[in-house]
């Protein structure tokens, strides 16, 4: 009804009822953006009254790849909640396409993944660089490995809508036409390396995900030439975005839990997604 009733003051039909399900017509769509808009600049009223007062307080909705969250999160979720305790952060789990376009709707305030993703609505601020590695069940006859030294029948990939797996093949040259023999799709880095473990192969690991390998696990970690392949974490918003001050926080606990070494790391060669 008061959606009716706006598009009768507005003299202009804000959804074509016509559809199923039911979309925002040409105007709408428009309209719809531009109350989004108006939203945010609402809800940073209360946050610039809170930041006046020193105050860090309210909701902040964070998303992160599923390539990040178990190796990064339990590095600063501790610290960061006990510091700001009158701060509700609620955090998913979610691929890179899906968590850009629920940052541009509003659905999230921001997100953890990796960049570039040259989307002028997004704002990317970078904070470290992660560093590849193999991770193979045999050894190779050279200390420090070239993309080309690796057999892509022999390396397992993450399935499809992960931008690791996206890196990989630019990382490797394996184009999506090209003919495997074996072909497995997995869900998760650790999935990955147990492949490997049991069923012998290879794969490509991010700095993050090696940390909590035994010293038998490590032998199995080999290197690649320098300039060695990195991929960019950023933590991204809209263009647009409010809450900055609690962003802000976020952003420095990070890079404290981040080792030194990671944040300076850009002049690597940044693999594109």
């Amino acid at each position: 009804m008061m959606v009716q009733k706006l598009e009768e003051e507005l003299g202009t039909k804000i959804f074509d009822r016509s559809k199923k399900p039911l979309i925002p017509t040409e105007t709408g769509k428009l309209l719809v953006e531009q109350a989004r808009k108006v939203l945010q600049e609402a809800s940073a009223l209360s946050e610039i009254v809170a930041q006046q007062k020193g105050i860090l307080e309210g909701k902040l909705r964070l998303g992160i790849i599923p390539t990040l969250a178990p190796y990064l999160l339990p590095l600063f979720i501790k610290s960061f909640l006990k510091k700001y305790p009158k701060i509700h952060l609620k955090i998913a789990e979610y691929t890179t396409e899906v968590m850009a376009e629920k940052l541009k709707s509003g659905e999230l305030d921001a997100g953890i993944l990796v960049t570039p993703l040259k989307d002028a609505k997004i704002k990317e601020t970078p904070l470290f660089y992660e560093t590849f590695f193999v991770y193979s069940s045999h050894d190779f006859e050279k200390e420090y490995l070239l993309p080309e030294d690796l057999n892509p029948n022999e390396l397992w990939l993450l399935e499809e809508g992960h931008c690791f797996r996206s890196q990989i093949m630019n990382l490797c040259e394996i184009h999506k036409q090209s003919t495997l023999q074996l072909e497995y799709a997995a869900g998760s880095l650790e999935t990955l390396r147990q492949l490997v473990d049991n069923q012998q192969g290879v794969t490509i690991l991010p700095e993050l995900a090696i940390q909590y390998l035994s010293p038998q696990k490590q032998n199995k970690l080999k290197y690649f030439q320098s300039p060695a392949p990195v991929r960019e974490v950023s933590l991204v918003t809209h263009r647009d975005f409010i809450k900055r001050a609690l962003i802000k926080a976020l952003k420095d606990d990070i890079l404290a839990a981040i080792p030194e070494k990671m944040k300076g790391n850009k002049q690597n060669q940044i693999v594109n997604i």
